[in-house]
């Protein structure tokens, strides 16, 4: 691939890549039919407690953000072009199956809604906090570092009785010629802003398994993480190519009596499908929120049940959190 492409043609290889590895209509922005049930959002959820640890069972749930339509619900990008290097106020609202926008929502992890925006090659990464206009516009500050093609991804749950959880997923622009790096080898430590994080454990298609992610700074490990979102540590997993969204939950939470502030995070997740996952892992510590990403292998070279070593985020663009 030659350098300086520019995002219309990468843009169509990647659709034509996508529809070929996961199904044609899932790589890019399917609209469906509000008659369609409404999705999990990618969301793993407990179900109960099991033996031993206090850690929650959980169900498998589909993965999210492939569609801009879901459920009667859509993600409709006021903004769908930013340049790049610019803190750009990025605008957008869900709307129902009757067009109207969304005001009213259920607080999940702390929040109403969750927006998180990846680079296509998964090389950056953006949890964003938007606020809500009344009339149901969410709108935030975004600085995105250089061209390409990225992925915008809403979380959340509609205030309505019965609602499940549904994650969204559109595309956003940065115009400009550059190049995809390519996704880091596995590797089980990620090092971040002198912070090193270590992954155990790994995902398995179509079954449960257990992330360990032990946190540790200039050598010692780190033993009083700070809440963030809810929790000690708040996961994102993204499939490469298509950037299927699995978010999932931690076993624990502060002041349940029985989950430590580290310098252990544990999850439990299922990946959807074989393939290779990036991990974003974000946790609070001294006052400041840092992330720390990984490249997992699910399915591959070790048989359906396990997975390979998470990679390391060296290189990585930024920490990935703003306000």
């Amino acid at each position: 691939m030659n350098t300086g492409l520019k995002i219309s043609a990468f843009a169509a290889a990647l659709a034509a890549t996508f529809g070929t590895a996961y199904g044609v209509g899932q790589g890019v922005d399917p609209v469906v039919g509000g008659e369609q049930p409404a999705a999990h959002g990618g969301h793993e959820e407990k179900k109960g407690a099991t033996e031993g640890g206090g850690h929650g069972r959980h169900r498998t749930a589909p993965a999210g953000g492939l569609q801009i339509s879901e459920g009667g619900y859509t993600l409709a990008l006021e903004t769908p072009r930013v340049a790049a290097g610019d803190r750009t106020k990025l605008r957008f609202s869900i709307q129902d199956e009757n067009g109207r926008k969304v005001t009213a929502y259920e607080r999940e992890h702390g929040k109403e809604l969750h927006f998180i925006v990846v680079s296509r090659d998964l090389t950056v990464y953006r949890h964003l906090h938007p606020t809500r206009a009344a009339d149901g516009t969410w709108s935030t500050s975004a600085g995105l570092p250089a061209a390409g093609d990225y992925r915008a991804f809403a979380d959340f749950k509609p205030a309505k009785k019965g609602a499940a959880g549904v994650t969204l997923g559109a595309d956003l622009a940065v115009p400009g010629k550059y190049t995809p790096a390519p996704l880091p080898a596995p590797d089980a430590t990620a090092e971040v802003d002198g912070y090193e994080v270590t992954l155990t454990g790994g995902l398995r298609p179509g079954r449960s398994g257990e992330l360990r992610l032990n946190v540790a700074k200039d050598g010692k490990p780190v033993t009083d993480l700070q809440p963030h979102l809810g929790a000690y540590g708040h996961l994102v997993a993204l499939r490469s190519g298509d950037l299927a969204y699995l978010h999932v939950h931690p076993n624990g939470e502060p002041g349940d009596g029985a989950t430590k502030p580290g310098p252990e995070i544990s999850f439990t997740a299922t990946a959807p499908s074989p393939g290779t996952y990036r991990l974003f892992l974000e946790f609070r510590h001294e006052g400041g929120v840092r992330t720390a990403a990984f490249t997992v292998e699910a399915g591959k070279g070790k048989g359906a049940g396990d997975a390979e070593p998470a990679a390391d985020q060296h290189g990585q663009e930024a920490p990935g959190h703003e306000h």
